[in-house]
Order: structure tokens, then C-alpha cells, then sequence
């Protein structure tokens, strides 16, 4: 019986002991599996929270569609301002209320980044605590591997999973990282838009100044218009009086000069037997100044007709016109034995009858102020010259023109008179010596600015004079 009752005694003895071992294992391994439950638990709640931020992610991108699409909206509707100049207030005061709108938005936007914020931190703590409770698990493993060999394959396992989480969580807060530099470019465009809208109702303001310049410009301008036409009812009121002028000085001035002159004649004729000789003096003065105001009637009634007459502008041969002056100064031209050289003319774009006046005046001015130790010689030349912008000399006129010179071998006249010459009444020479009103040379000057041309002389004296002609080849 005492050999039967060893093993028993042995058997009761190692009973308690694998007990207690077993116990301890189930323990850790239900204490192992709570902790996972804690983990997924904490990895479902981490998910959730994960869904939400992508939630407030996609409601914020589609308040930034939202805002795009006002800003599309806010453009159109400025362009449509600009084009109803009429209803600007009313559109910039929908503008600035449509601004404060997108401005609440803005400020929406930004509160809800900062709540996004700190969500973000609020995640990090439950990360960190994560890795907090992980650590905790290693140090619960190896203590566990220990007392259960058995469980070093359980935790190389758990430790890996720890791992994947490890990296999932780095992934997390990566996938954070880049969900703060989102918002950060959000708030930028946001203000962008804010500067953006600034500027819009800045250039609203400057062109509502610049409708009220124009408004004050057209006032301007219809003042202007309104004086120009005063000036122009003052012009044809002027040239009316200049044309009853005209009449008078054509009929009822030259009448009572004709009469003198006629009376004077008859005088010297049938009463110069009965006259003394300064008697006759007297008469032939009398007789020789009304003639001399019939003269001076006659040049400023050609003056006067330079102004007034239509301009009609014609093709000319201006040898022939040369020719038809020379005839009419047949008289003088004898008179003063002239030798008049003329070259081969050019076709010119002229008035004709007011262009044969003015050669006949500058003709009869070589004649009547010649030398009389000398024969007179008249010189005529005409020049076509091309208007050419590139040439290092200073051109008459900016185009096409011809060049007309008419010089003579008379008496000149001292350069620095070069000027005064062309004024109307201006004599260079004693009143009695030569013949002349002083109007001729500013019939000349006159009949020149009406071809939109530029007339020059230049002399020296006794040495002759040179009257140079410039006018445009197409008028």
C-alpha cells in the first residue's frame, strides 16, 4: 500500500502548482485580449474621427466652389456695370454688400480652420498616447515572455501589428501635415480674394471720377462750341460790313476821284492860259494825289479780295501764266528796256487768277525798283523738290513742293528789312522817289498763306533782291 500511495502523493503535489500556471496564462491572455479590444477600439474611434475630418474637408471645398463661383459671379456682374454707366451707384452698393458677404464667408472659413487645428493637436495627444500605451504593452510582453515561453510567438505577432499601426499612425500625421498646408493656401487664396475685391472697388471709384471728368469735359466742350459759333455769327457779321465796304469803295469812294481827276484835266486843258504857274502846280498835285488814292483804293480792294474770294485750286501751266503777265506789262516792261529770263516752268496746283497777281506784282516790283545806271534783268526759275524726311537739310515745307524764284538786278534792300517788307504800308524808299502804295509785296505774302505756302526774299543792297516762292505740289 505504500508503493501505491507515492504517486498519489506525488500526483496531488504537482496539481495546484499547473493550476496556478494555467491560471496565470488565461489571466494574461484575457488581460493581452482586452488591450487589443482597447486598441481597435481606439483605432475605430481614430477612423471616425478620420471620416469626419474628410467630411469637413470636402464641405470646405465645396464652400471654396462656392466662393469661386461668387467671384466668377462678382466679375460678370462688374462687366455688366461697366456697360450701364447709369446704374453704377445701385451696382457698386449690390457689390459692396455682395463683398461683405464673401467677407463672412472668409471669416467662416478661418474659424473653421482653426477648429480644424485643433482637432489636428487634439488627434496628435491621442497619438502620443498611443505610443505611450504601446511602449507599456512591450514592457507587459517581455515580462509575460518571462513567465510563458509560450507567448513569444503571440507577442512577435502583436508587435508586429503594434508596428503596422505605428505606421499607420505616421501616416496619419502626414496625411495631417498636408491637410494644415490645404488650409494655410485656402486662407491665402481667401485673402487674395479679399485684396482682390479691394482693388475691384478701388477701380469702381476711379472711373466715376472719370465719368465726372467727362461730364465736366462735354460741359467744356459745349461752351466752346457755343463760343466758336459766336464767333463764327461775329465773322459773318464782319464780312458783311467787309463786303459793304467793298461796294463803297468800288463806287461811291472812286466816283468823287474820278471826278477830280476829270474836273483837274479839263482845267489844265481849257483854263491854262488863264492859270499862273504855280496855279498849274497846284492842279497837277490835286490831279496826281487823287490818282494816287485811286491807286491805293484799287490795291486794297485787291487785298481784300485775297481774303474773301473762293479758293479753287487748278492745274496750271505757269509758263503761260509768266506769258500773260508779261503782256499786260508790256508798257512798263519797254519803258524800262527789261530783259525777262524765264526757264522752263513747271505744271503747279494753283488759284490761277489770284497766282497771275501775285507775279504780277513781284514783277512790277523788279520793274519799278530798278537801277537806273543799268537795264533791269528779271530772272524767273521753278523747282520741283521731294520731300525727303531723312535729309540732313532743313526743308521748306514737310512734303512734296515746288520752288519758285523771281530775281532781279534792281536796288535790293538791306537783309535786316527782310521781314518788314511783306507788312502792309511799309516803304523802304522816300515816298516820292518811286511810285507805290506799299500793299503789293502783302498781296503777295497774303496770296502765298492762302496756297498754304511760305514766300522769303533776300538782298542785298544795290545789288538786286530775290523773292523765293515755296508751295505745296498737291493742295
Amino acid at each position: 500500500m505504500s508503493k501505491k500511495s507515492i504517486p498519489a502523493t506525488t500526483n496531488n503535489a504537482l496539481q495546484p502548482e499547473d493550476t496556478n500556471y494555467a491560471q496565470e496564462l488565461i489571466l494574461a491572455n484575457k488581460e493581452l485580449a482586452l488591450q487589443n479590444i482597447e486598441k481597435e477600439k481606439r483605432a475605430d474611434e481614430l477612423m471616425i474621427v478620420n471620416k469626419k475630418l474628410a467630411l469637413q474637408v470636402i464641405e470646405r471645398k465645396k464652400h471654396a466652389a462656392e466662393l469661386i463661383i461668387a467671384n466668377k459671379e462678382l466679375v460678370f456682374q462688374n462687366m455688366e456695370k461697366e456697360k450701364r454707366a447709369a446704374e453704377l451707384v445701385i451696382a457698386n452698393i449690390e457689390l459692396a454688400y455682395q463683398n461683405q458677404e464673401k467677407q463672412d464667408r472668409a471669416a467662416e472659413l478661418i474659424i473653421a480652420n482653426k477648429e480644424l487645428a485643433f482637432q489636428i493637436i487634439e488627434k496628435e495627444k491621442r497619438a502620443a498616447e498611443l505610443v505611450i500605451a504601446n511602449k507599456e504593452l512591450v514592457f507587459q510582453n517581455k515580462e509575460k515572455e518571462k513567465r510563458a515561453a509560450e507567448l513569444v510567438l503571440a507577442n512577435i505577432e502583436l508587435a508586429y501589428q503594434n508596428q503596422e499601426k505605428e505606421n499607420r499612425a505616421a501616416e496619419l500625421i502626414i496625411a495631417n501635415k498636408e491637410l494644415e498646408i490645404q488650409a494655410t493656401e485656402k486662407e491665402k487664396r481667401a485673402a487674395e480674394v479679399i485684396i482682390a475685391n479691394k482693388e475691384l472697388i478701388y477701380q469702381n471709384k476711379e472711373k466715376e471720377k472719370r465719368a465726372a471728368e467727362l461730364v465736366i469735359a462735354n460741359k467744356e466742350l459745349a461752351y466752346q462750341n457755343e463760343e466758336k459759333e459766336k464767333r463764327a455769327a461775329e465773322l459773318l457779321i464782319a464780312h458783311k460790313e467787309l463786303q459793304s465796304f467793298t461796294f463803297i469803295s468800288s463806287h461811291d469812294l472812286q466816283e468823287p476821284l474820278r471826278k477830280i481827276q476829270a474836273f483837274s484835266a479839263r482845267i489844265i486843258e481849257e483854263e491854262s492860259e488863264n492859270l499862273s504857274v504855280k496855279g498849274k502846280y497846284y492842279v497837277e498835285r490835286t490831279r496826281l494825289s487823287a490818282l494816287h488814292m485811286q491807286n491805293l483804293i484799287n490795291d486794297l480792294l485787291a487785298y481784300s479780295r485775297t481774303s474773301v474770294t473762293e479758293r479753287k485750286f487748278e492745274i496750271s501751266d505757269l509758263h503761260k501764266i509768266v506769258q500773260e503777265v508779261m503782256a499786260s506789262l508790256k508798257e512798263q516792261i519797254q519803258e524800262k528796256e527789261a530783259t525777262i529770263e524765264v526757264y522752263p516752268l513747271c505744271n503747279v496746283n494753283i488759284i490761277p487768277f489770284q497766282f497771275r497777281q501775285l507775279l504780277q506784282n513781284l514783277i512790277n516790283n523788279s520793274l519799278k525798283f530798278c537801277s537806273p545806271e543799268q537795264k533791269s534783268h528779271i530772272t524767273i526759275k521753278c523747282d520741283f523738290i521731294e520731300y525727303n524726311p531723312s535729309d540732313t537739310k532743313k526743308p521748306a515745307l514737310k512734303m512734296d513742293y515746288h520752288h519758285i524764284s523771281i530775281a532781279d538786278n534792281g536796288i535790293g534792300f538791306d537783309p535786316k528789312f527782310k521781314h518788314k517788307i511783306f507788312e502792309i504800308f511799309q516803304r523802304l524808299h522816300e515816298k516820292g522817289k518811286y511810285e507805290g502804295t506799299g500793299i503789293g509785296l502783302t498781296i503777295a505774302k497774303k496770296i502765298v498763306e492762302n496756297h498754304n505756302g511760305v514766300i522769303t526774299a533776300h538782298a542785298t543792297l544795290n545789288k538786286g533782291a530775290t523773292f523765293n516762292i515755296y508751295i505745296p505740289a498737291a493742295q
